[in-house]
């Protein structure tokens, strides 16, 4: 761009007083905190239990879900590319992308027990018939109506959550698959927080700063006179020592000091382990997975036996909601996918990229792409399943290369006769 076109078109954010960002602009209402994060509102906030939400919820954010086409046997065929994808996948609204409202979902799922996840902007009114998705948030239930749910939602254009009243077939009502464990009155968790506040009020008692001694006066107390010079002689001890630099106080060489904050044993420590290991067998997590040094087969574990559920919850919810019958009549689905090469060490890639392509199940540049390398675009045999160990013989490799072409051809020509 030339210098007489950056004079022209050139823009600043902090030059140009008369710009669209002006202060004097009204942008609504604003806060010192995102107003859309998610707020932990059941004593959670408190508690280990948030570690091990946010540990969850960020373990079920990194799995990709997408709207997908499969064939008859249900197998994954190709992506659909349209809003509800793009919501999924790169942006949900304009303050989340697709993998934050995954996390959302899951996080809020935990907390609640049960959420909706409702569309906001669609293309026409969700009640006329079939819609596209624009936008989606993830809301709270606060009323539960036969046929219908009122939801909690953020409002991206007032700045304030706001109820709306939703349809139940046309908002995707997730369920958290361990509510019995976590979200019931008397389940595990519920009774781990219980025992966790009341370690908190005795910690908080022991460190409140009190003496807890009680002074031995060398006469009886048992008429008002005796009992007021006590109360006076009490008084005067907490003066000196409230006023004293360094908290020391003087007693009568008849008086005698005995202190009682002496450590108390109870067995509330031992309780709180207990829950809290009963806790992660109930869900499948272990020590291990929360500090990062879990090894492949409990990992293998834990993403089976936790994470497993909860995505097979959001996406069987998502998919009955979001698509109608007469899309998943015609192969339309929404399922999530794992990258198998995350958790894998790199010692052990080459003898899995090995199998995984010798034995026709993935292509190179399918295990290219799954460790962040470009595909290999020059190389027609870097796309098909073909033993490299093996020579193919020359016909083959010729079919190949002119079913290549052709299909090729074939493709674009479908695309000149679908633009005019």
């Amino acid at each position: 761009m030339s210098f007489l076109e950056n004079l022209q078109h050139g823009w600043n954010a902090f030059l140009g007083r008369d710009g669209p960002y002006r202060d004097y602009r009204n942008y609504g209402e604003a806060y010192f905190t995102r107003p859309d994060r998610v707020h932990f509102t059941r004593g959670h906030e408190r508690s280990i239990i948030t570690a091990v939400f946010n540990r969850i919820a960020v373990d079920v954010a990194q799995q990709d879900i997408r709207h997908v086409k499969v064939d008859k046997d249900d197998r994954y065929e190709a992506d659909v590319k349209d809003s509800l994808n793009y919501c999924l996948s790169v942006e949900a609204n304009i303050d989340q992308t697709g993998r934050a409202l995954l996390q959302d979902t899951a996080m809020s799922m935990l907390d609640e027990g049960c959420i909706a996840v409702v569309p906001i902007d669609t293309d026409i009114d969700i009640e006329t018939g079939s819609y596209k998705i624009e936008s989606m948030r993830v809301g709270k239930i606060t009323q539960w109506y036969p046929r219908h749910v009122k939801v909690e939602a953020y409002n991206d254009r007032t700045g304030h959550r706001e109820e709306v009243i939703f349809p139940k077939e046309k908002v995707s009502i997730i369920e958290n698959p361990f509510y019995a464990v976590m979200n019931e009155p008397s389940s595990t968790a519920s009774r781990l927080i219980r025992k966790l506040n009341l370690l908190d009020t005795i910690d908080e008692k022991n460190s409140s700063g009190k003496l807890d001694m009680i002074i031995q006066l060398p006469y009886i107390i048992k008429t008002p006179a005796r009992r007021q010079q006590a109360e006076r002689r009490r008084n005067d001890i907490e003066v000196q020592l409230s006023s004293s630099k360094y908290g020391i106080a003087y007693t009568d060489g008849t008086e005698k000091i005995t202190q009682l904050n002496r450590s108390i044993d109870n067995n509330m420590v031992e309780q709180v382990e207990y829950f809290t290991e009963m806790l992660y067998s109930q869900m499948g997590i272990t020590q291990s997975i929360m500090d990062g040094t879990a090894d492949e087969n409990v990992m293998q574990n834990y993403y089976s036996r936790t994470i497993e559920p909860i995505l097979s919850a959001i996406t069987e919810e998502m998919k009955r909601k979001f698509l109608t019958k007469t899309a998943r009549t015609q192969g339309h689905s929404i399922m999530f996918f794992r990258n198998p090469f995350k958790l894998m060490p790199i010692a052990e890639f080459a003898e899995v990229a090995d199998k995984v392509t010798r034995n026709c199940i993935m292509t190179s540049n399918e295990v290219r792409q799954g460790i962040g390398l470009k595909p290999v675009v020059g190389d027609p045999q870097a796309d098909r399943l073909v033993n490299n160990n093996l020579s193919q013989p020359k016909e083959a490799l010729e079919g190949a290369e002119t079913a290549e072409i052709d299909k090729n051809l074939v493709g674009k020509k479908v695309e000149e006769i679908q633009n005019g």
